[in-house]
């Protein structure tokens, strides 16, 4: 039989009433989003339940939202008794496969998504930039067109998502011209995102330093199971390298396509998306069509993917 993977979705993936029905239905559940009021200076629940959507879209409050989700449904996963082999996060979600590896404890994972998010905010206002995704070019050419721009100001692959599908970021002019040129070269579509900064690019840079000071103030302990970290798309257990390498993302590309098949190279025929929506289910379609990935963000959905674990 196959192995099962843990994928978390990252900022994008939110949505009013995200993780409701897990609260109502789910002691588990509930201990998990009343730790996120009780740990954050924020009311996350309130954000997540009732929106509203503008507020649910600012980056400090986006990504402790999408942390808070996914660690419900991944405790009422665990309650019902499904385990995974592997694990992943898309960005922000790496910070929840951390803690469902057993890297970091959910208290702690609260305090740095919290910070994370604060940081990256702040970050966009002192190096404001904008995001663009681009459907329908290679990678490699994405990489060239970037590098062919460089003149024009700072423009980088900040996300590798599937085939075909790949976000860049940078500084607006930057970006607007790579959104050009991209058109001119071939791409099916390409189209600014409505993001607060130019995340996963050099302009993230301001965020670093506080990052790391929490990060350094956690524990870390070795992954009880293997992690495929964004930045390298190795899995790894190695606990020092972890936390590098969660810092190290804020300004470096989402290797999202590699590190799925990697996924299922290491023998991951199954996978389940814990957390808000199905962003990645999409993508690993994409990807690897060997992979089946369920959704697991909802009751309905994760009571499914618990009666369906020992299929093959």
């Amino acid at each position: 039989m196959g192995k099962t993977a843990f994928l978390f979705p990252g900022q994008g993936s939110q949505f009013v009433g995200m993780g409701y029905d897990l609260y109502r239905a789910s002691a588990e559940a509930r201990k998990i989003f009343d730790l996120a009021d009780e740990v954050l200076d924020n009311d996350i629940k309130s954000f997540c339940f009732n929106g509203p959507a503008e507020s649910l879209k600012q980056t400090a409050v986006t990504q402790p939202a999408i942390f808070a989700h996914s660690m419900a449904a991944l405790e009422v996963l665990k309650r019902r008794g499904v385990q995974p082999d592997l694990v992943a996060g898309h960005s922000v979600g790496e910070l929840a496969a951390l803690v469902a590896a057993g890297v970091m404890r959910v208290e702690d994972g609260f305090r740095v998504v919290s910070v994370r998010g604060h940081a990256m905010q702040v970050a966009g206002k002192i190096r404001p930039g904008a995001m663009a995704a681009v459907l329908g070019l290679e990678d490699d050419i994405a990489i060239r067109l970037c590098d062919d721009l460089s003149a024009s100001g700072h423009v980088t692959t900040a996300n590798f998502n599937c085939p075909g599908q790949v976000v860049l970021s940078g500084e607006e002019n930057a970006v607007e011209k790579a959104l050009e040129k991209a058109s001119a070269l071939g791409a099916k579509r390409a189209l600014r995102l409505p993001v607060s900064g130019a995340f996963h690019s050099a302009l993230m840079q301001p965020a670093i330093a506080v990052l790391t000071d929490i990060l350094d103030d956690v524990p870390f302990a070795r992954a009880r199971i293997p992690v495929i970290p964004n930045v390298t798309a190795n899995p790894t257990r190695d606990p020092d390298l972890l936390k590098n390498l969660l810092i190290e993302q804020v300004i470096s590309p989402v290797r999202w396509t590699e590190s799925m098949q990697r996924l299922a190279a290491k023998g991951v025929t199954h996978a389940l998306e814990v957390g808000p929506g199905t962003v990645l289910t999409g993508l690993m379609r994409r990807i690897d069509r060997s992979v089946v990935v369920r959704e697991a963000g909802t009751w309905e959905a994760i009571e499914k993917a618990g009666d369906a674990k020992g299929e093959t």
